[in-house]
């Protein structure tokens, strides 16, 4: 199905279709590539790239009649390309930002857009998050990247919903929806049910981008199983290309599979040295074009899950 009417590549407008949708396999990643892609009339997804750097999250916006609606901030400089990149498609007010949760690469661009009279906005389960490890995050990239961070003072957003927020009006509806604990304690997703579309911010991603350092992932699962009852039609998701509802597929799948593998190896006594040197997952290399054993991080943190759970 096509989702592409107008994409703007490097600051030109081009046409184009684009046709297929599904990015499971690592060939068709493209990490070198920034695109803008009306998805559908008023509706933007800018996919950021990682490589040869990363310069941050993954990007949409929705214009509404009388504003516009951000959907994640990105880091302060990716925040100011966005919204040279929005003025491009409309002059309306950018009246909201939506934090999908507080890791820097999504939220740090707040004060710039507070700067041109913009509010942030995300799930209240997250606000603890924002003003503990959002500000010592913040405080230790002014130190890092003093010609980005150090012009600017740490915006917390002054916006919180507790389950569901709804910004409506004749032509769009976006639903902002916290469902668990997933990524992060605060995870909130863009949910827009007349087009089909999802901005999942990290809750799911188009490769190997999970980090889980505040994750739970059981409960992250159940995040995703809910998810995927919704009518989806294209997933913008955090990182990496847009996708089809089977992207929710295959990222349940390596959170299962690594508890599980993970699992009955701590239950056979099984050494975190040993179960790193044994995992393997040939299909998460054939989606993410890295092997599953590469993401150390994630391995220590599911072998603490289970071997702290109850038997």
């Amino acid at each position: 199905m096509p989702i592409g009417l107008r994409r703007l590549c490097v600051g030109i407008i081009t046409v184009c279709i684009l046709g297929g949708l599904a990015g499971g396999a690592a060939g068709w990643l493209k990490p070198d590539e920034t695109t803008v892609t009306e998805i559908a009339p008023g509706v933007f997804f800018r996919k950021t790239r990682w490589k040869p750097e990363f310069i941050g999250c993954n990007q949409g916006w929705v214009v509404f009649d009388d504003f516009v609606l951000v959907i994640d901030a990105s880091f302060p400089n990716q925040s100011e390309e966005l919204i040279a990149l929005i003025r491009k498609t409309t002059d309306k007010p950018i009246r909201y930002v939506f934090d999908t949760h507080y890791h820097g690469d999504h939220a740090d661009g707040n004060p710039v857009f507070a700067k041109i009279g913009s509010t942030a906005i995300a799930s209240e389960n997250a606000a603890e998050e924002f003003r503990t490890k959002g500000v010592a995050g913040f405080e230790q990239s002014k130190t890092a990247k003093p010609a980005e961070y150090g012009p600017l003072d740490y915006k917390i957003p002054a916006l919180w919903f507790p389950r569901k927020l709804v910004i409506e009006d004749a032509h769009h509806r976006v639903e902002l929806i916290h469902i668990a604990h997933g990524h992060t304690k605060g995870d909130a997703i863009a949910w827009l049910p007349k087009e089909g579309f999802l901005f999942t911010g990290d809750s799911c991603v188009n490769g190997a981008f999970n980090y889980m350092g505040d994750s739970d992932t059981e409960s992250w699962i159940g995040a995703l199983t809910e998810m995927r009852k919704l009518p989806i039609k294209t997933i913008c998701p955090g990182h990496g290309e847009a996708s089809d509802i089977s992207l929710i597929d295959r990222q349940r799948r390596y959170f299962v599979e690594l508890r599980q593998y993970i699992g009955e190896a701590v239950a056979q006594g099984k050494t975190l040295d040993e179960i790193k040197k044994s995992i393997n997952f040939p299909w998460y290399k054939e989606w993410t074009g890295t092997d599953v054993a590469a993401n150390v991080e994630n391995i220590e943190h599911v072998f603490k899950e289970c071997s702290n759970r109850k038997p």
